[in-house]
């Protein structure tokens, strides 16, 4: 009996075969169209801000955010000498004469970089930065969900190997030889049948998809049926929206990332653990969980900060 799931054979990463144009890119479109239907629900019961500034506010964030998140990818993932020597590839979409498109983007580097257009053209338009950010940060969850579908499509950013039933065999996956013990146990526990000496793919954490519906849907629902509300009914400063989903963001991803298998050129940047493909100890972190420690001091800070400041606005 198998104790796995295979990935679906119907799945194609590609829109139309043999055009280059993949879902994960339509996922962008989803995902754009998401937050904008939400953040137009969101200005209903916002009047001191123009819905036109709001707008023009989302359009310099996605743009911010595509920049960041590229460049991110490039500097935190990738060979970040070569990128810093020649700069204008980041965003060169050929390789060898074929077209590849933008093929990395780091969340992380996303979010700083919406952060960072948004906050400039709040500056030059002198609207409020907080204000407006609780707006845009509400929307991002739901949205965010269209994203992990599409490297669930694109059979990528898989998780680590498991002999759970949840278990799934992407096709894509780096198979591993049965001369070594560890695999062969596995292999033998969810029933799958090799010859001593073979390559075999093993089970791996669906963990796209635990990222779009714990990092996404849940948050989400946090997010705009508590904080919101929480907010209002509590009076809390503006950017406790924004503070919120950058603490309940960082503090879900980090958790998940223990499912989610490291970067095999960068492994772990803390623990003793050289095998990157099982779930050994916690103590093994990676460097998306850096990150999202970062992000959950950050959102603390904001939150503490920005209603420490209102209290004492109020006192004065």
């Amino acid at each position: 009996m198998s104790l796995f799931v295979n990935f679906p054979d119907w799945i194609s990463p590609f829109v139309i075969e043999g055009l280059p144009i993949r879902w994960y890119a339509v996922m962008y479109i989803f995902a754009f169209a998401t937050a904008y239907l939400l953040l137009i629900q969101e200005m209903k019961s916002e009047k001191s801000i123009k819905r036109e500034t709001i707008e023009d506010a989302f359009f310099w964030c996605i743009l911010g955010l595509l920049a960041g998140a590229r460049i991110g990818s490039c500097l935190f993932y990738d060979d970040a000498v070569y990128y810093l020597t020649k700069p204008w590839m980041i965003f060169w979409p050929f390789r060898n004469g074929t077209f590849i498109g933008l093929p990395g983007m780091s969340y992380h580097g996303g979010v700083l970089g919406a952060l960072v257009a948004g906050l400039i053209y709040c500056r030059v338009k002198k609207v409020n930065f907080m204000k407006a950010a609780d707006l845009v940060t509400a929307a991002i969850p739901f949205a965010y969900t269209w994203g992990r579908i599409g490297n669930f499509i694109n059979g990528e950013l898989y998780g680590r190997v498991t002999t759970s039933p949840l278990g799934m065999i992407f096709p894509s996956a780096e198979r591993f030889s049965t001369t070594h013990g560890w695999v062969r146990e596995i292999a033998d526990k969810v029933g799958l049948e090799y010859i001593a000496g073979d390559y075999v793919n093993l089970p791996r954490w669906p963990s796209q998809l635990f990222e779009a519906f714990f990092e996404g849907l849940v948050l989400g629902a946090i997010i705009w049926f508590i904080v919101r509300k929480l907010k209002e009914k509590r009076n809390l400063a503006d950017g406790t929206i924004l503070g919120s989903y950058i603490f309940g963001y960082g503090f879900i991803r980090f958790i998940l990332e223990y499912f989610r298998q490291p970067d095999s050129d960068i492994g772990y940047v803390l623990g003793h653990s050289t095998n990157i493909y099982l779930f050994e100890s916690i103590s093994n972190i990676s460097k998306g969980q850096v990150f999202c420690f970062i992000m959950v001091l950050g959102g603390l800070a904001i939150i503490a900060g920005v209603n420490l400041i209102g209290k004492r606005k109020k006192e004065r």
